[in-house]
């Protein structure tokens, strides 16, 4: 059980949630473009 408490403590959540913004902005940028090239440029 030391082994899995190690783990879980070692795990820097902050930075997970830092990393999981900034993919999710990086991917909208093109998502946007996309949805707007599908619809025929009308929002």
């Amino acid at each position: 059980m030391d082994f899995l408490s190690g783990l879980v403590g070692g795990i820097n959540f902050e930075t997970i949630a830092q990393l999981t913004m900034l993919a999710l902005i990086v991917i909208a940028g093109p998502a946007v473009i996309f949805v707007l090239a599908f619809r025929g440029g009308d929002l």
